[in-house]
């Protein structure tokens, strides 16, 4: 059974950075997407970014040129850099795995989750 334990999450003052990982375990890594989604207090969770098996990357617009996902297949992990941090990006987020091999924004399309981590970004 896949396992997903994120961790980096803090609170952190608007501007700053912070660094969120993400450790797979109990399947075989190289062959998943993942996927980073986030879920504010009152929001449904909406999509981030995702990386695929062969490194093609996603992000959705509000975080283009401020977060970047990379995966390190030899250490079964996916990490989501995120810099210049604003008010808005206050969330709970979440790592996903989708055994499927492709990086897409649906929710329903991602097998397994973590159990997400605080983001909090105080102005």
């Amino acid at each position: 059974q896949v396992q997903l334990v994120e961790s980096g999450g803090g609170l952190v003052q608007a501007g700053d950075s912070l660094r969120l990982s993400c450790a797979f375990s109990g399947g075989t890594f190289s062959d998943y997407s993942m996927g980073w989604f986030r879920q504010a207090p009152g929001k449904e969770r909406e999509y981030v970014a995702a990386v695929s098996p062969s490194g093609y990357i996603s992000y959705t617009d509000s975080v283009k040129g401020r977060f970047t996902v990379s995966r390190d297949n030899g250490k079964t992990t996916v990490v989501l850099q995120m810099n210049s941090l604003k008010p808005e990006d206050t969330a709970i987020y979440y790592c996903a795995a989708d055994r499927a091999g492709y990086v897409t924004r649906r929710l329903d399309t991602y097998d397994y989750w973590g159990q997400g981590t605080q983001v909090t970004v105080s102005s």
